[in-house]
């Protein structure tokens, strides 16, 4: 009589989380491609780690954040983040779309000119203006965004050595009702110390004060926020406007909108909290359209935003090492790409796929990069179907500031490309070589 073949038992761990209206939420979608490009053939052509950026998501975030912007106000600008994504090829992209640059270091300044930016198109914020960064500033007639007491003296003895009438605001910090509140940086409005700058620089004479700027945080998911921080923001331009005599003609109310990511310390993910470009939109601009400026002024509405324009746009193509069982019975799967190349995975619970659906054998699984660290971890827990060595995982919303803060820790920072409208797929960035490392070593 033949030996009936084996079958290993499956083990399924039940795991008490709160279901939803169809169950325990598993995850389970598999997605195969990025805008009809395989993934599996983009790991053959440009190699695993990948960052892959979308154009069309780019040019869809930029334009539906405009038109939320125009159509309840008549001066909205926007001028692109450097400091979010400082790739060329992203930066252009939004310079073709009409963004203006707003940087906040020198090293930013000379590439937004690099990339054409007109200089007079550039906003200089930040807290560490060099001598020589405030001097290139001025001579290029860009709009200087003065955040300290110590700037603003600098700034006004060059003006005068230079005999040049550089155009300015200052930075203004606030209580919106968020907390921490930002007040670091700028002048705060509580305090009065926003007006004791705006006095000074009045009284002087040398500067020309033509705006106002508030950031008052970052992955702001109240909208009340902003519409507190454009009612004080607008009540002071017209304080500055009429009792001063400044010609403040923008406010720049800075950044901070949400991405669709989901916050570590958030029960619900980012796509059920994220407001809209619309919501914020409504928030800011209701206010603005009540307040009567003299003669009718309108203001120049200027944003910054830079996460919520390119975070979506943005995935790691990462493949799988092997997987271990924990002491504690927990599953570890090690993959090719670890925090030093996903820094916002320390606040983000990124959202992870695969390439199949599996969804009776989802595990919790801890993922975890390739770095000798205990912390590289990139998912405490996230359910995942069985995987095995070279499988490819696809990890989502990553395009805020990872190709700006990553390092080159044990692993090479890999390469980064765009799949164009087009279909095309463009190298935006190559691999780091030891040869590029060894070259700055003497």
């Amino acid at each position: 009589m033949e030996k009936k073949r084996y079958e290993r038992p499956l083990l399924k761990r039940i795991v008490p989380t709160m279901p939803g209206k169809t169950g325990q939420n598993t995850n389970a979608v598999a997605q195969t491609e990025i805008d009809g490009v395989p993934l599996e053939g983009l790991r053959e052509r440009f190699g695993s780690p990948l960052f892959v950026f979308s154009e069309s998501r780019l040019r869809k975030n930029i334009r539906e954040a405009k038109q939320a912007f125009s159509t309840r106000y008549p001066e909205v600008r926007f001028a692109w983040s450097y400091k979010t994504n400082y790739l060329n090829s992203i930066c252009s992209l939004f310079h073709e779309e009409g963004s203006w640059a707003e940087v906040v270091s020198g090293f930013e300044y000379d590439k937004a000119i690099e990339n054409g930016v007109a200089s007079n198109r550039i906003i200089f914020n930040g807290p560490s203006k060099s001598e020589a960064d405030l001097l290139k500033a001025m001579r290029g007639d860009s709009l200087i965004h003065i955040d300290n007491t110590e700037e603003l003296r600098l700034l006004t003895n060059l003006a005068v050595a230079e005999g040049i009438r550089p155009r300015v605001a200052i930075r203004v910090n606030l209580d919106a009702g968020i907390y921490p509140a930002w007040s670091r940086f700028g002048f705060n409005l509580e305090s009065g110390q926003a007006w004791d700058a705006l006095e000074k620089i009045a009284s002087e004479n040398r500067l020309s004060c033509v705006g106002l700027h508030c950031h008052i945080g970052t992955f702001i998911q109240t909208v009340n926020a902003y519409r507190v921080e454009t009612e004080k923001m607008a009540a002071l331009a017209l304080d500055a406007m009429t009792k001063l005599g400044l010609p403040i003609s923008y406010l720049d109310l800075g950044g901070g909108f949400a991405s669709k990511n989901s916050l570590k310390s958030s029960y619900l993910t980012g796509e059920d909290l994220c407001p809209s470009f619309d919501d914020y939109a409504e928030a800011i601009t209701s206010v603005l359209r009540r307040v009567k400026f003299p003669g009718d002024k309108k203001m120049v509405l200027v944003f910054e935003t830079g996460r919520a324009l390119v975070d979506n746009a943005g995935f790691l193509l990462s493949s799988v090492i092997t997987n271990k069982r924990m002491a504690d019975g927990r599953l570890n799967t090690v993959i090719d790409a670890g925090v030093n190349l996903l820094f916002t995975s320390f606040w983000y619970n990124h959202k992870v796929t695969t390439t199949y659906d599996n969804v009776a054998l989802m595990e919790p699984t801890t993922l975890c990069g390739p770095l000798c660290m205990n912390i590289d971890v990139i998912r405490d827990n996230v359910l995942l179907p069985p995987l095995k060595r070279n499988d490819l995982v696809l990890i989502h919303y990553v395009g805020a500031y990872n190709v700006t803060q990553w390092m080159q820790f044990i692993t090479m920072r890999p390469k980064v490309v765009m799949v164009k409208e087009n279909g095309e797929v463009h190298l935006l960035r190559d691999a780091e070589t030891l040869a590029d490392i060894n070259r700055m070593e003497h």
